[in-house]
């Protein structure tokens, strides 16, 4: 199988927009997307305080390679994050200690994947941001088969290069970038209610009665 590269382009956010987005917790952009656009909760942060925000370049690789990967990283720009569709076999890593200290040599955000890395110890200490599907000792090989920059499913989410990846201790959200200037404003909003929400409950009011969720007394059905 040849490995391609797709053309794109996309506006990047600007700087003040990027930092609005750090503010954003993955599940509250989840809640803004109708509650999609979540990745499958296998997908998580290597350490718990790893966090990710930034605009998405894409990778697929064919299963066990990362052909692609090597290709792809001297392609990237400074701040974005690698989002990698590995087909989500479980018992080959794609990425290890020397990608990832090439990726962080390149300026690279971070990494996404739905398969496994290799070398944890070093990936923490290293500090940049691996948000993947485990763990586990076996290598890939070099096939060299896959695409560059082309729409992915990775953790069963659509990726584009461009959309912005907003990665926590939860998990991954994927903010598809033409949604990105509404999905943060109802994303603030929803913290500020959230805020308002929280200062309620201090008050002594219950979640059932703010919802309106009627509670059903001894014997009674509501």
């Amino acid at each position: 199988m040849p490995m391609i590269r797709h053309t794109y382009q996309y506006d990047t956010l600007g700087p003040a927009e990027m930092e609005r987005w750090r503010q954003i917790p993955a599940a509250v952009a989840g809640d803004c997307l109708n509650r999609t656009n979540c990745m499958a909760g296998a997908v998580k942060p290597l350490s718990p305080e790893m966090r990710l925000t930034g605009h998405a370049r894409t990778l697929r690789t064919m299963v066990g390679d990362n052909g692609p990967v090597h290709a792809g990283i001297p392609l990237m720009e400074a701040g974005e994050i690698i989002v990698i569709a590995t087909g989500g076999y479980s018992d080959t890593a794609i990425i290890g200690g020397i990608l990832t200290t090439a990726a962080k040599h390149k300026g690279v955000a971070g990494f996404v994947l739905d398969g496994p890395v290799r070398d944890v110890t070093e990936l923490k200490e290293m500090g940049l941001p691996v948000f993947c599907a485990g763990a586990v000792p076996a290598g890939p090989h070099k096939g060299f088969g896959g695409e560059i920059d082309g729409p992915i499913a990775c953790g069963g989410v659509v990726v584009r290069p461009g959309d912005v990846i907003l990665g926590d201790e939860d998990g991954v959200t994927v903010v598809p970038l033409e949604r990105a200037a509404d999905t943060l404003l109802q994303a603030e909003a929803l913290l500020a209610k959230e805020a308002s929400t929280l200062e309620a409950l201090a008050e002594g009011k219950t979640t059932a009665e703010m919802l309106g969720i009627a509670i059903p007394g001894p014997g009674e059905t509501v």
